[in-house]
């Protein structure tokens, strides 16, 4: 059986950034016969700190793996640090910046979530706040879409979106809820403190968390097609924020 969890990481360059950040690496699967520098250089830093290394043929591989591309390495790393929302808020007086923060409304797709955090580390948003339930949580699938930004992205669990964006305006936070029926992105205000609230794949921002933002806001779409993949629209609008951040 495979183990869909958030404690399994697999693919080089999400190993190698897990490791960049620092998150413990407790057991390293490695494909018999591989030859790659960087893994071999990995294996000696490994070794010293007793981590366990286990060389196994590629149905092992497979048979353990959760996305397609674990590319002959697959390792059992710490649990992953999921923050509160204050310290998302903290980092960003740390770096003397206006709070900027993606809020998940119910992702389930991993590939969405992963993208979406990958976008949201390029752009320099301070954190990403989901919910505990009806949502992707970090698995290997999220690590290996994010090319291991999530090691690197503050996450907040939250058991009511509604209430913490309630929590968050009365610290003087303003709300995007993107939607098509908001105004155009590039018409609207979306400098200083800024939460950008994105909907599921398939109902969008739900009635009672849209209630709870200050504006919408839309994609200006051409073509016949009407909409977009969701993580494709939360980059779009990223940064469309963070041009106007740093205008």
């Amino acid at each position: 059986m495979k183990n869909h969890s958030e404690n399994r990481i697999e693919g080089k360059n999400a190993i190698f950034e897990c490791r960049k950040a620092n998150r413990g690496i407790k057991k390293l699967y490695v494909l018999s016969g591989m030859k790659d520098e960087r893994v071999n250089t990995l294996i000696d830093e490994l070794k010293k700190t007793g981590t366990i290394i286990k060389f196994v043929d590629r149905d092992e591989l497979d048979n353990m793996a959760e996305t397609k591309s674990h590319q002959g390495i697959i390792a059992d790393v710490e649990d992953y640090k999921y923050v509160e929302v204050s310290e998302i808020l903290d980092y960003a007086k740390r770096k003397n910046e206006d709070p900027f923060v993606v809020v998940l409304d119910e992702i389930e797709d991993p590939h969405n979530f992963g993208a979406i955090i990958r976008t949201a580390e390029c752009v320099g948003a301070h954190g990403v706040i989901i919910k505990n339930r009806n949502q992707s949580m970090v698995t290997a699938t999220v690590v290996s879409s994010s090319a291991g930004a999530v090691d690197f992205m503050k996450i907040a669990r939250v058991t009511n979106i509604s209430k913490t964006i309630e929590e968050l305006k009365k610290q003087g936070m303003w709300f995007a809820c993107a939607d098509m029926d908001g105004l155009e992105m590039s018409k609207t205000n979306l400098k200083g403190s800024i939460g950008l609230v994105v909907g599921s794949e398939g109902n969008g921002v739900s009635r009672l968390v849209k209630e709870k933002c200050d504006f919408v806001v839309k994609i200006p779409m051409k073509g016949h097609i009407d909409s977009l993949n969701v993580s494709v629209a939360t980059g779009i609008l990223l940064y469309e924020i963070n041009r106007q951040r740093n205008a």
